[in-house]
């Protein structure tokens, strides 16, 4: 699929097994959330562009590679995107965040918004938008709109299941805006959950359900 990334990567895909059963705990959910996040950031940076630095080790001088330029803006969708980001944010401690508050409205499944802050700098950054579930891909294409309405210019969007429908919209509407995701799911059911799915991350890693 033209614009997508599935992430086979073993551990990846074992932690996702884990995580879809809805016998585990919420302790055991968002660990796992946090995990999956950690090691989907490896494969969504995987191309960063790199300059070489001077340092001194122990023995002596080098040249070194090191991160070039501005450092990562991630973009976590609420609720459950901030579980997911705080893996990410272990493995680049560096990156600023973006919150943008999103939620679905149950009858039309249109996205309302309801919180937004993003750094000053986004448009001198590189934007990874994070949503643990990319259904209707209404609330992800309302978070990219206003994160290219402040200036954003350079995006990505990285998730752990996706469904075809919503992976469709989204590259429809953003063609420019690469995903990432462990799994591409059946289909959508008429309440817009993916099937099989994993249920709803907020309330799964919250337990507000």
């Amino acid at each position: 699929m033209e614009g997508v990334t599935v992430v086979g990567h073993p551990l990846v895909q074992h932690k996702l097994t884990l995580l879809r059963e809805k016998d585990i705990s919420t302790k055991s959910f968002r660990e796992l959330l946090s995990e999956i996040g950690m090691l989907l950031c490896y494969e969504v940076t995987r191309d960063l562009p790199l300059k070489m630095t001077e340092i001194e080790t122990p023995m002596a001088r080098m040249k070194s590679p090191i991160l070039a330029g501005k450092k990562l803006v991630l973009a976590p969708i609420l609720r459950a995107g901030l579980t997911f980001a705080e893996g990410m944010l272990d493995l680049v401690p560096a990156a600023r965040m973006a919150h943008i508050g999103l939620y679905r409205e149950p009858e039309t499944f249109t996205a309302v918004e309801y919180f937004f802050k993003a750094p000053s700098d986004i448009n001198e950054r590189l934007v990874i938008v994070i949503v643990p579930v990319l259904a209707t891909a209404n609330t992800a294409v309302a978070a990219i709109d206003r994160l290219k309405e402040r200036g954003a210019k350079d995006i990505r969007l990285v998730c752990m299941v996706s469904a075809p429908e919503g992976i469709e919209r989204l590259r429809g509407i953003h063609p420019d805006v690469h995903i990432w995701t462990a799994a591409i799911d059946d289909r959508l059911d008429d309440q817009a959950f993916i099937i099989p799915g994993l249920g709803d991350a907020g309330d799964r890693a919250y337990g507000t359900r």
